[in-house]
């Protein structure tokens, strides 16, 4: 089984890169909130091309390919960090049907609750973002230390 591996280079962490990416994905949000009257939630605008309303394939489309342009864009002149993800493309995918899962019975994800909701004192986001976060940790916490 092929495994992939993520770690973080905690060396190479500067908190000034941090800041300024945190203080982007702000800047975008609030901009995309202010001049589309909606919601910068990931799952939401990807979820809307399932069942897309006329005229909204276009910015849902441009938005997405946004979200992986960028990081192909900066690796043509910075330096991305090496993906390695201990785990199998059976965990992967499980992984990622638990998080599509949650983002529908919590009507939202991390972007549009922990980015968007938060920032607008949501109370419904607050408590939605501390259950990812409680989930995130209980589940790193029994994948280290327990399942191992």
């Amino acid at each position: 089984m092929q495994l992939l591996r993520i770690a973080i280079d905690w060396t190479a962490f500067t908190p000034w890169h941090a800041l300024a990416g945190g203080a982007l994905i702000g800047l975008a949000a609030g901009m995309f909130a202010l001049l589309n009257g909606r919601i910068a939630g990931i799952s939401g605008i990807m979820g809307g091309l399932l069942r897309p309303a006329r005229g909204d394939i276009g910015w849902r489309m441009a938005f997405l390919l946004g979200l992986v342009a960028a990081p192909l864009a900066f690796a043509g002149w910075g330096v991305l960090a090496p993906l390695q993800i201990d785990i199998g493309f059976a965990g992967v995918g499980a992984a990622g049907l638990l998080v599509g899962l949650g983002t529908r019975y919590g009507s939202g994800c991390t972007s549009g609750h922990g980015v968007c909701g938060v920032s607008r004192l949501s109370p419904r986001s607050i408590i939605a973002t501390l259950a990812f976060m409680a989930a995130g940790f209980a589940t790193v916490f029994v994948m280290r230390h327990l399942w191992r």
